[in-house]
C-alpha cells in the first residue's frame, strides 16, 4: 500500500504514534501494570472508565479473552459511547459538575482499588471529578489521556485542572489537540483519528505487564478465555467462580 494514499498516511501515523508511545511511556507503562498487579495480589478490585469515544478503549478491557477477568467497568448511563440518543447528550453529560461523585457513591468502589481513567483531552469535569473522587476514596488512578491538550486548551472543570493533576499515574497517549491525522486540499477539516487505536494499544500493554508481573511473582493471573475455543467457555466458568467477589460484570 503506498504511503501516499490516504490509507497508508493514516497507518503510518497510527503506527508512528504506536512507536513514540512504545518509547516514550515505557516506564510508566510499566509503573502502571504493577500497580494492577499489585492491586490483585493484595485482593483489591480494577475498574475503568471512559465517557464517549474514550469509552471504547475502557469497554476493550474488560471481559475480555487474553484479558485480566477482574476488570469491571465503571459506566456512567448516557456517557458510555453513542448508544444514547440524540449523541450529543453524552458530550453534554461530560461537562456536568457532580455527576462523577454521584456515580462514586454507587459505584463498588473502595478504598484499595485501581482505577483506569480514560479521557482523550482530560478536560471535562467527569473524568476529572472522577479522578478527584476515587483519590479521595482511597483508590488508585491511572488516567490515560493526551497531555498535550492541558498545554494547549483550557479547562472545562472550575478548578482549571485537567485529569492529568489527579492521578497516581499518567500515560500519555500523544494524540494532537483535535484527534485528527490527516489533512486534505479542498477539505476544510482534517480527519482520522487515531485515539482509539492508541489508547487500546496503551492499556492493553498496561494488562500484559500486569499478568506477566504476577506470573513472576507466582500468583495466577485471572485471565480470560475465548469462548470460541474448546474449553473456553468452561475455563471461564471456573475463573468467575473463584473470583467472584471481584467481578461486577455477571450480577
Amino acid at each position: 500500500m503506498s504511503e501516499r494514499t490516504p490509507a497508508g498516511r493514516y497507518l503510518d501515523a497510527a503506527i508512528g504514534l504506536l512507536e513514540r508511545v512504545r518509547d516514550e511511556e515505557a516506564e510508566a507503562i510499566a509503573a502502571a501494570g504493577t500497580l494492577l498487579a499489585d492491586t490483585v495480589a493484595d485482593g483489591g478490585r480494577l475498574f475503568a472508565f471512559g465517557a464517549g469515544h474514550s469509552s471504547l478503549a475502557a469497554q476493550d478491557v474488560v471481559y475480555r479473552a487474553g484479558g485480566l477477568a477482574l476488570m469491571n467497568l465503571l459506566a456512567v448511563p448516557g456517557a458510555v459511547g453513542v448508544d444514547v440518543v440524540p449523541a450529543t447528550l453524552g458530550s453534554a453529560l461530560e461537562r456536568v459538575d457532580g455527576l462523577a461523585g454521584a456515580v462514586l457513591d454507587s459505584s463498588p468502589l473502595r478504598s484499595g482499588d485501581a482505577l483506569i481513567v480514560v479521557s482523550l483531552s482530560g478536560r471535562n469535569a467527569l473524568p476529572v471529578e472522577m479522578a478527584l473522587g476515587a483519590r479521595a476514596r482511597g483508590v488508585k488512578v491511572i488516567g490515560v489521556t493526551s497531555v498535550t491538550y492541558a498545554a494547549e486548551t483550557t479547562s472545562r472543570h472550575s478548578s482549571g485542572t485537567f485529569l492529568k493533576d489527579h492521578c497516581d499515574l499518567v500515560l500519555d497517549s500523544k494524540i494532537a489537540v483535535g484527534d485528527a491525522e490527516l489533512t486534505l486540499d479542498g477539505v476544510a477539516a482534517p480527519f482520522a483519528p487515531a485515539s482509539t487505536v492508541v489508547t487500546s494499544a496503551l492499556l492493553q500493554a498496561v494488562l500484559a505487564t500486569a499478568a506477566s508481573t504476577l506470573a513472576d511473582r507466582g500468583i495466577e493471573p485471572p485471565l480470560l478465555r475465548s469462548g470460541n475455543v474448546d474449553g473456553g467457555h468452561e475455563w471461564n466458568a471456573r475463573v468467575f467462580e473463584k473470583y467472584a467477589d471481584r467481578i461486577f460484570y455477571r450480577h
